[in-house]
């Protein structure tokens, strides 16, 4: 059974995160049904900038009891936006590929998917071998899965008592602004 990851990405000042949850194909249903019963009625999504601080710990207490990991890719925005996001995905195609994951699911940003997927080919193209990887972008309110890493990376760049609130669910943090 290989992984499935869920990605999404935060900005805060001069710091690009891109949030990926790494799921087990045996918690995709559950997950998706405890995420949908969270959502208030008639919200399409959660977004967890537009949640109240009192949903957004309800929701956080929630998924903490879950066993969703999700790891965090840093990197600097001064040369441009794009090139920190590209520099995370680059990265975070390589470790799914050395954990054996079988899907890639990115938030869409519309008319600049384009960008990830052409990192994501250049990526695997480096791999003499098929990977197996499958890859695609969907809108947020597509699967719920992506409202995972969404809530992480705001409480992440949050920092403070959100970060240690979340800190349970979160894997490695891998910033490419170090060598």
């Amino acid at each position: 059974m290989s992984l499935h990851a869920f990605v999404d990405e935060s900005r805060r000042n001069n710091t690009y995160l891109l949030a990926a949850a790494v799921v087990q194909p045996r918690e995709l249903t559950k997950l998706r049904k405890l995420l949908n019963g969270l959502r208030m009625p008639n919200q399409r999504e959660l977004h967890f900038k537009k949640e109240t601080p009192g949903r957004r710990k309800q929701i956080l207490s929630a998924l903490v009891r879950t066993s969703v990991q999700v790891d965090l890719y840093l990197a600097c925005c001064r040369k441009g936006e794009e090139r920190a996001r590209q520099a995370c995905v680059a990265r975070l195609t390589g470790d799914l590929l050395d954990v054996g994951a079988g899907r890639l699911v990115l938030d869409s940003r519309e008319a600049r998917d384009e960008h990830d997927l052409l990192t994501i080919r250049t990526s695997l193209g480096k791999y003499a071998r098929g990977t197996g990887l499958v890859y695609e972008h969907l809108p947020s309110e597509g699967d719920p899965l992506l409202w995972i890493p969404d809530i992480i990376a705001w409480c992440y760049g949050a920092g403070d008592d959100w970060l240690r609130r979340a800190q349970p669910l979160i894997g490695k943090v891998v910033d490419t602004r170090k060598p």
